[in-house]
């Protein structure tokens, strides 16, 4: 029975739906929060901020073609309209397109991104690069954070170890390369630019805010299952 069914015209303002919404992602329920969505939508219920980013979370973890669509409809709809979202909603929708294999997606969405300090956009970058095979790029952005002088009052930019597993991987057919690769990691690691936090582990830190707490993405207490090995469709091709 849909969600929905008996509750058709009981929500008429945003914090209704974003409520009811949260609820149900909490829960795992990602297919009864997208219809949440839809009837977000359909009632012309404008989006905060907020909304945008848990929507771009619900398209993330329901992981198929659909949920991509509408992830590519929002932010067009977001542009049009001129809304800002929060970067992390860009990020989601990078992971997202990686996860179905759409790397021409992902590496468009990854090129509107105009925060690139952060160190969630600089490890979908270097995936982006490594799914799209340049490799070249991979091991040049690794080095420009290498050669970074942070103060160290700036948090550092970390690359997680998944990724640079990844990386790896990839790099292993060509000696140059995977002999360049080792000796940054090494000065990453010397320099504690390396994080055991998983990709997925990074997209769902969300800082805590006036509105909206950081509980409602933290994987571990929302009892989601451990984050996907490193062969996961994020990862690999």
């Amino acid at each position: 029975m849909s969600v929905l069914q008996n509750l058709r015209g009981f929500f008429s303002e945003s914090t209704s739906f974003h409520i009811l919404m949260t609820m149900l992602f909490k829960k795992g329920h990602f297919e009864s929060a997208l219809e949440v969505l839809v009837e977000m939508k359909k009632q012309g219920i404008p989006f905060s901020k907020e909304t945008y980013l848990l929507a771009f979370a619900i398209c993330y973890k329901l992981d198929n073609l659909e949920s991509c669509k509408i992830c590519a409809k929002l932010l067009e709809e977001a542009q049009l309209k001129g809304d800002t979202l929060p970067l992390r909603a860009y990020c989601f929708a990078v992971a997202a397109a990686l996860k179905q294999n759409d790397v021409l997606q992902a590496k468009l969405y990854c090129s509107q991104i105009l925060k690139t300090e952060s160190k969630l956009y600089n490890n979908l970058k270097v995936l982006v690069q490594l799914r799209s095979g340049l490799l070249e790029e991979v091991i040049r952005t690794l080095e420009a954070a290498v050669k970074v002088d942070t103060p160290p009052f700036v948090k550092k930019i970390e690359f997680s170890e998944q990724v640079l597993a990844a990386v790896r991987e990839k790099m292993e057919e060509n000696a140059y390369l995977s002999a360049k690769l080792r000796d940054i990691c090494v000065k990453l690691q010397a320099s504690g630019r390396i994080t055991m936090c998983t990709l997925e582990d990074m997209l769902f830190q969300i800082p805590s805010s006036k509105k909206i707490p950081a509980k409602p993405f933290n994987q571990k207490q929302l009892g989601y299952q451990a984050a996907k090995p490193l062969r996961s469709n994020l990862l690999s091709e």
